[in-house]
């Protein structure tokens, strides 16, 4: 598995802010993965905001620094960051998930540290006809010990490979959520962050109970 860089972003909260006066807590979440793979287009799916976006065009001079194998007809790249943000409106426990879309480029791993401070946890989308570009997020999220779940974006025309191939190529650990999606659609994104919650309270929750063992897996 690839180490991308040997800085280690600053510790996840243990746990959200609890909520006052019926206000929903709040979460911050980042979405990674390789470039082109549909983050952008995450974000926008499921933003009850306009998305702040900070795309540029991309040149003939950046196609020798970003490969456009798969993905020929994009014609931007995010070179900060994009941001949303969702409401969950349980009354029992409201929730608003601030959504931060991380470069896909190794060049811009310096800014994923930042983008991953404080965040409760990342989804990592990823693309099987370019499997390879997911290494880079999985290897860090699990370098950084922050709550990730892996995301397949189902593209138009994208062979469907079983989610078992899947977590072999990517060599995921068994505890990892795997789950397909469009990225497209409002109702799928905002499944896979619901999942993503469910997990990261999942393993604050183990930690909390077994403080000795969370210890030794670090």
């Amino acid at each position: 598995m690839l180490n991308p860089c040997s800085e280690r972003a600053e510790p996840a909260p243990p746990a959200p802010a609890q909520p006052t006066h019926g206000q929903p807590a709040t979460l911050k979440v980042v979405i990674a993965g390789g470039f082109g793979v549909g983050k952008t287009t995450a974000v926008g799916a499921v933003s009850e905001i306009t998305p702040l976006r900070t795309e540029e065009l991309l040149t003939e001079s950046s196609t020798t620094v970003d490969s456009l194998e798969g993905v020929a007809a994009k014609r931007t790249t995010t070179v900060a960051f994009d941001f949303g943000r969702i409401t969950f409106h349980d009354p029992a426990a409201p929730l608003e998930l601030l959504l931060f879309g991380a470069p896909g480029q190794d060049r811009f791993l310096g800014l994923w540290h930042d983008l991953a401070r404080g965040a409760v946890g990342a989804v990592v989308l990823a693309d099987t006809r370019r499997l390879a570009t997911s290494f880079t997020a999985v290897s860090f999220f699990e370098d950084n010990d922050l709550p990730f779940v892996v995301a397949v974006n189902e593209f138009d025309g994208a062979r469907r490979h079983h989610l078992d191939e899947v977590r072999t190529a990517l060599e995921l650990g068994p505890h990892v959520p795997l789950m397909t999606c469009d990225a497209r659609r409002p109702r799928h994104v905002a499944s896979v962050l619901r999942t993503l919650v469910e997990h990261a309270i999942t393993i604050v929750s183990q930690q909390t109970l077994h403080p000795t063992t969370a210890l030794q897996d670090t």
